[in-house]
């Protein structure tokens, strides 16, 4: 027969048993909750993560059209200075031969000059070169001051008169 003591037991295990049950009940809904919470914190990083990739990939071909257009740039400087080079070394022996060194006041000072507008030519490689006017004779050069009386008893002592 059941005693009353073994009842009393009875119903102090069922008591814990419907506590226990509570509060795994109350664990599993807060952890149903947390999960829900991280679900929705995952799909806002994933998406945070494909907007980084795409600009990632942004940042690629951005990268690419730099690299292209610093390579293309160094390219048209490297052309430059070859054409600069080769212009160099063709102008030196022109110029041995075009300019001499003055020999009268007339070679430094010419009687007629060339507008640089007249003077400019493009040489082969489309580089713009001036010519140098040739030197007039010393008969051509006209007195400054217009005092010829002045530069011959000038020329006669040695002195320029400045004053």
């Amino acid at each position: 027969m059941i005693n009353l003591e073994q009842v009393r037991l009875l119903e102090a295990r069922v008591a814990k048993a419907v506590e226990y049950i509570e509060r795994l009940s109350k664990e599993n809904a807060a952890l149903r909750q947390r999960e829900t919470e991280l679900q929705a914190k995952l799909e806002t990083n994933q998406i945070r993560i494909d907007e980084l990739e795409l600009l990632v990939m942004d940042f690629k071909v951005d990268q690419g059209e730099i690299e292209e257009g610093i390579l293309s740039a160094l390219d048209r400087l490297s052309k430059f200075e070859k054409a600069m080079e080769k212009s160099l070394k063709e102008k030196p022996a022109a110029a041995k031969a075009a300019v001499k060194a003055p020999k009268s006041a007339a070679e430094i000072v010419p009687e007629h000059t060339v507008p640089a507008e007249s003077a400019d030519t493009s040489d082969d490689d489309g580089q713009t070169c001036f010519e140098i006017p040739e030197a007039a004779d010393d008969d051509d050069i006209p007195d400054p001051l217009g005092d010829a009386a002045n530069d011959a008893s000038a020329a006669d002592v040695g002195e320029l008169e400045i004053f």
